[in-house]
């Protein structure tokens, strides 16, 4: 599909009284998602006078509806969010947990080995979902429109129904086998047992009526009540080992994000990115800690893929060496994000030659299909998000009569130390499975900023996601000089990718020259042509010092960005006001 990618500019009339009185406010609002029509339904959101946290709520039920292999109320996320009024950096875990009956030893045979299975299909491979629980928490703490007014268009859409897309049926393809054993999840998204063609309209009748009891009840309506009971009866039918006190419990956890900074040619630069459980902030704060010991632009491309490609190797050594969820082990975040560890970090990097991964001490005590959206509205508020249900369609089981397909994140634990997941990451005893606790992800909803830029990115994509934010944020500041110097540009850029083990280096076709990649292969670099491009990277980026805002949605996936002309409402930005444009229904 062709790269949708959109920019505007605006003259903003203040006077340079007025200019000095309130910080800048970007000339337009700006939207970049993996699916049309949940950009359409933030849009909608911020013509009727929502923030961006309204527009994040109705982005990220619309997906859930629209996107059935990469995110929904049956799963979760992070949600890294700016409130410009204060200027605080905030962000919003929910990550699924494990349920209270979950064992370090559930998905091992009775050899002790791993059965991957068992982490990936079916009711035993959930957590519990988070992402409910993060929508009203983010409507009720920082929005300003009723969560009823924001669920709109996903209630719509899950009840009129959308067209699939080649993307559905691929995926669908895939995990069709996994689909049809649970009779609920082939009923909606299989038809007669076969895969719909793309054009079938898909409705969800009862993740309509899910979505109209969550918007009517708030929390308790999910994780209460008589939808709690209907989830944890089907899931404990099949399999399943959730009880409603799993349910009862959950919450999501406010957390202060990773931040860094850095300097590029550009000017000097902060980053704000995912904290543990995610992986994503630390792992990207290392690296370009890591990188800033070398003049990445002025160095030719051989030698600049190595520097990068070596700052990956050692970042994801870490990753499975020290995270996990924070509430339950030490992760020593500041330890690992400064500057002097990442010297340390580098002081057996030779230029000329690859270090080797070799298998780390794992002893140490105690997702392929995800989603991403970026939002910018006029205030200067923002969000970066990261959604997901782990693989494609999650565990392929819908518990009947709820709609709700569940995640598979169970998988991102270390099942056993050292033994690789779905997506080939090694991990030890930080995380491995325990009642309650959160499971580590790559997830990485990050911003970057300077004094005249502010860029929001994220992608989806397992493993890789980490390395490729490292890639746009290189490209947005300027420390990989032939990327370009737009947001289309940035999010179509070819990438590639190390994860310490296996011991390779993932190229998409195109990313790296045949004399880059004999360069590499010389020094031992092991390189592997991935099959086909990866990621789906939403980027907005609104260049202060220009007043110009754009967004772009990368060119691999379906989805769209736009911007949006809307009216700040002064001195309300965080409460309902009337729309200033055409209304849109509050109760659904």
């Amino acid at each position: 599909m062709a790269l949708m990618a959109v920019s505007l500019a605006f003259t903003l009339a203040f006077s340079a009284a007025a200019a000095q009185a309130a910080p800048p406010r970007p000339p337009a609002a700006a939207i970049a998602s993996a699916h049309p029509l949940a950009t359409a339904a933030g849009s909608d959101i911020l013509r009727a006078g929502g923030n961006a946290f309204d527009a994040a709520v109705a982005v990220s039920a619309a997906l859930a509806v629209v996107e059935p292999y990469s995110s929904g109320l049956g799963g979760g996320g992070f949600w890294l969010l700016h409130v410009a009024d204060t200027g605080r950096d905030v962000m919003v875990d929910g990550r699924e947990r494990a349920p209270l009956a979950a064992t370090a030893d559930m998905y091992l045979d009775a050899d002790g080995d791993f059965v991957p299975e068992r982490s990936l299909n079916g009711p035993l491979a959930a957590g519990i979902p988070g992402a409910p629980a993060a929508l009203v928490h983010i409507a009720e703490r920082y929005g300003r429109l009723p969560l009823a007014a924001s669920l709109v268009p996903a209630i719509e859409l899950a009840r009129d129904g959308f067209e699939i897309d080649p993307v559905y049926t691929r995926l669908a393809r895939w995990r069709r086998d996994v689909i049809a054993a649970s009779p609920a999840a082939a009923a909606l998204f299989l038809a007669d047992g076969a895969v719909p063609a793309p054009g079938t309209r898909l409705r969800q009748p009862d993740l309509a009526a899910t979505l109209l009891r969550l918007a009517r009840e708030g929390h308790d309506g999910f994780y209460g009540g008589a939808l709690a009971r209907k989830l944890v009866a089907g899931v404990r039918e099949a399999g399943g080992i959730w009880r409603l006190r799993d349910l009862a419990e959950y919450r999501v956890v406010e957390r202060a994000p990773v931040t860094a900074r850095f300097d590029t040619p550009t000017g000097h630069w902060r980053l704000v990115s995912a904290a543990p459980p995610s992986s994503g902030g630390v792992a990207l704060a290392q690296m370009l800690n890591m990188l800033g010991g070398f003049d990445l632009a002025a160095l030719d491309p051989a030698d600049r893929a190595h520097v990068i490609i070596e700052a990956m190797r050692r970042a994801y050594r870490d990753r499975a060496v020290f995270l996990g969820d924070p509430d339950q082990v030490d992760v020593p975040v500041e330890r690992l994000t400064h500057p002097f560890y990442a010297a340390g970090l580098m002081r057996d990097f030779r230029m000329d030659r690859a270090t080797a991964s070799r298998p780390p001490d794992l002893a140490r005590p105690a997702g392929a299909d995800t989603t991403h959206f970026s939002i910018l509205d006029t205030h200067g508020n923002r969000v970066a998000a990261t959604l997901s249900i782990n693989y494609p369609f999650g565990s392929g089981f819908v518990p009947p009569g709820t709609g709700v397909l569940l995640n598979d994140e169970m998988d991102d634990f270390a099942a056993q130390p050292g033994v690789p997941n779905a997506y080939g990451l090694i991990g030890g005893a930080a995380n491995a499975i325990a009642p309650g606790k959160r499971m580590l992800s790559s997830m990485s909803p990050t911003f970057v900023e300077s004094d005249e830029q502010v860029v929001i990115l994220g992608t989806p994509g397992g493993s890789r996601i980490i390395t490729m934010v490292l890639h746009g944020i290189l490209a947005a500041t300027g420390l990989e000089p032939a990327a370009g110097s737009s947001a289309a540009d940035w999010v179509a850029a070819p990438r590639f990718h190390h994860q310490y083990l296996p011991d390779e280096v993932v190229v998409e076709p195109q990313a790296l020259s045949p004399a880059v990649r004999q360069s590499l292969e010389r020094r031992g670099h092991a390189l592997t042509t991935a099959d086909r491009r990866y990621g789906n990277m939403q980027l907005v980026h609104w260049q202060r010092a220009q007043d110009r805002v754009e967004a772009a949605s990368d060119p691999r996936g379906i989805g769209a960005a736009a911007l949006i002309e809307t009216i700040p409402v002064a001195g309300a930005s965080n409460h309902w006001s009337q729309p200033q444009t055409q209304p849109l229904r509050t109760t659904p």
